[in-house]
């Protein structure tokens, strides 16, 4: 790929493969623009973020690609349900509405979604669905290339160079645009040095399949079974994902502060059986079942940029933000993200101008989406249990279901954001209160500005 003098190689060079690049490669290949994408890795390759949220269905609608879901059958997901283990928590504190019991639970199919017309969405084996997402783009038009190590972007000519390496060979494209899809190696972001570290959540996970592992111990329905369950923990700040992944295959992955996370490898793995173990009933079906793969752990990765997009590039995805994984947030952004940006790449293509100007519109949506997850997650993790009674209550239901979908990018806040801040104040307020000492101490600040 040696660069010309008057025209480079390619419209738009995208940094990595992940469910972002793939779908802004598909996008672009879909607009007539030529575009290539740079893996480091070979695919498949296992990868955490294992389920989606029904907005990221318009993404895979608008691609062509929901047939390709369903022709490999993975698992559909219809909601979400969180629970307990104890009447601890169950406590009058005089609101209409409040149901005791240590679980709440949702569907998707009670709000309609502009766009959505299916009552699920999906949970993916991350490897597989990767793997065919990037074949999906490349057979829309998109160049790919896997396994190669980009180490940087020179934007001191016109036409940006992305620099990489291809087994021993060293080499380089040029590009009118350059796309940072990394995920949370954030390579333009160290390069550009735009990270910044997040002052409030410092979460870590540590995380497994398990093959047998009886999903009915923590259902009470059976069309239930096949949901994404949150599991809250007595262990400050701790909760369980539990994510369908076969038939048969479940995702557990114990989430903590980084103050509960030991250094060892050993200690780490004790702590997820400790962890898991204040659920007896979690603790004996992982028990009895087999697992299927080596503990993994993710650490530090909670961060924003100064400046998601610039003159000539833009970070989509984990690229560009990452919080915590408590909603499945992360594909969906990534997804998302690259249907809002691809539209301003192709406006800015149309006109042959590639400055940050012509990313306002992506740049002032993902922000706003991006603002509530956060403004959302925060106030979860300090409402703690206490979070179930605006998904039991009647009032707030929906509106907390929009969020749950992904709906976020249209609104400047919900309405139940600020209702949700107001109990929280409340709360902390009444030293009496009967939920004051359930509150979390994780997000104490976090109604300030983060960034």
């Amino acid at each position: 790929m040696i660069p010309s003098v008057t025209e480079p190689d390619f419209d738009v060079g995208i940094i990595g493969g992940g469910p972002g690049g793939s779908a802004m490669a598909a996008y672009l290949a879909k607009a007539g623009l030529k575009c290539v994408v740079l893996e480091r890795e070979l695919f498949p390759r296992p990868h955490v973020g294992e389920s989606l949220v029904p907005s990221a269905n318009r993404v895979l609608g608008e691609l062509g690609f929901m047939e390709t879901m369903e022709e490999y059958k993975f698992p559909h997901k219809f909601g979400a349900v969180w629970t307990t283990g104890t009447s601890a928590y169950s406590h009058n504190v005089g609101w209409e509405g409040l149901d005791t019991e240590p679980e709440a639970a949702i569907r998707f199919d009670e709000r309609k979604q502009q766009g959505v017309d299916k009552k699920y969405t999906y949970h993916v084996d991350r490897g597989l669905f990767d793997l065919l997402l990037l074949q999906h783009a490349n057979r829309l038009g998109a160049d790919v290339y896997e396994g190669v190590d980009v180490a940087g972007v020179d934007f001191s000519e016109r036409h940006p160079r992305i620099q990489f390496k291809f087994g021993r060979r060293t080499s380089h494209a040029s590009v009118r645009m350059v796309v940072d899809a990394s995920g949370r190696n954030t390579l333009l972001g160290k390069q550009l040095k735009l990270k910044v570290r997040d002052p409030i959540f410092d979460q870590y996970a540590i995380h497994s399949w398990f093959d047998g592992y009886d999903r009915s111990l923590l259902a009470k329905k059976p069309e239930e079974l096949d949901f994404i369950y949150i599991h809250f923990l007595p262990v400050s700040n701790t909760w369980v994902w539990q994510i369908p992944i076969t038939d048969t295959i479940t995702s557990v992955g114990v989430v903590t502060q980084k103050k509960n996370f030991a250094k060892s490898r050993k200690e780490r793995e004790e702590f997820f059986w400790h962890a898991v173990g204040t659920r007896p009933e979690l603790h004996a079906g992982l028990k009895a079942s087999k697992q299927v793969r080596p503990f993994r752990d993710e650490g530090d990765y909670s961060y924003a940029m100064k400046e998601i997009c610039g003159d000539r590039f833009v970070l989509i995805g984990d690229a560009a933000r990452f919080v915590d994984p408590i909603f499945s947030t992360g594909v969906s952004i990534a997804l998302n993200s690259a249907r809002f940006a691809s539209r301003d790449i192709a406006a800015a293509a149309e006109h042959g101008d590639f400055t940050k100007e012509r990313l306002q519109t992506f740049e002032g949506t993902i922000r706003r989406g991006m603002r509530n997850w956060y403004s959302f997650i925060s106030v979860y993790y300090r409402l703690n249990v206490l979070f179930t009674h605006f998904i039991r209550n009647p009032r707030y239901r929906l509106d907390v279901l929009k969020l749950l979908q992904g709906d976020v990018y249209d609104d400047e806040e919900p309405e139940v954001l600020t209702k949700m801040r107001e109990t929280v104040s409340d709360i902390e307020r009444r030293p009496d209160h009967p939920w004051h000492k359930l509150l979390n101490e994780l997000t104490s600040q976090a109604f300030s500005p983060a960034f």
